[in-house]
């Protein structure tokens, strides 16, 4: 997923945070969780498909479309507070998980459960004269949304390490630490790696002058 270039949309798109490295990541940090209350991002369908669209998973027109479908729809409100119930549900798993505990049986059949019924799909994408096989999935009904988070959770769970998931020690974000060594313990350099290196050159300053 392309998150931008610069240092404004590096982490912000849309007015949502995209610093996990790993969907589901960026799914958990739609509800950040700071001490005095979680602060919800996904309150309706529409801002689930502004979400979306952030996150390179719809295109504008496919979002307008599932809007003017099923927008004021029952089933658009389910698939949001599915979605929801899906994101806590994984947050609580990953928290035990980064931890060094199992993913419960009973996720792992709900997440076996939401790809049988959802599934992402395979078709070839041509780009700089070579072939490529790249996932998708249907967008024509509100459900179909589920498809991209559960097959997301599935490969973190399944082909990511553990070890380098963490959760920011200094603010409330969730993230796949990509860097070469894997042992980050902040999210991103604009939001919270530039406050950790000021205050330890500062902490190397005081006890030069000590």
């Amino acid at each position: 997923m392309n998150q931008g270039t610069t240092k404004e949309n590096v982490d912000w798109k849309a007015g949502f945070l995209f610093l996990g490295n790993q969907l589901t990541l960026d799914l958990l940090n739609t509800r950040p969780t700071p001490a005095v209350e979680p602060i919800e991002l996904l309150p309706d369908f529409s801002s689930l498909l502004r979400w979306f669209q952030a996150a390179e998973l719809l295109r504008p027109s496919q979002a307008a479309e599932l809007q003017r479908r099923w927008g004021q729809s029952v089933r658009a409100q389910e698939t949001i507070r599915a979605i929801r119930k899906l994101r806590e549900t994984l947050r609580r798993e990953i928290v035990r998980w980064e931890h060094g505990g199992a993913i419960h049986p009973s996720v792992l059949r709900e997440l076996n459960l939401l790809m049988l019924r959802h599934p992402m799909r395979t078709k070839l994408k041509e780009g700089r004269g070579r072939l490529a096989s790249v996932m998708w999935f249907e967008a024509r009904q509100p459900e179909g949304l589920l498809a991209p988070l559960a097959y997301s959770a599935a490969i973190l769970f399944a082909n990511v390490d553990r070890n380098r998931v963490r959760k920011c020690a200094h603010c409330v974000a969730h993230f796949l630490d990509t860097s070469k060594k894997g042992n980050r313990r902040w999210c991103s350099m604009q939001l919270c790696g530039n406050r950790l290196k000021v205050a330890a050159y500062a902490a190397r300053k005081r006890d030069r002058l000590r």
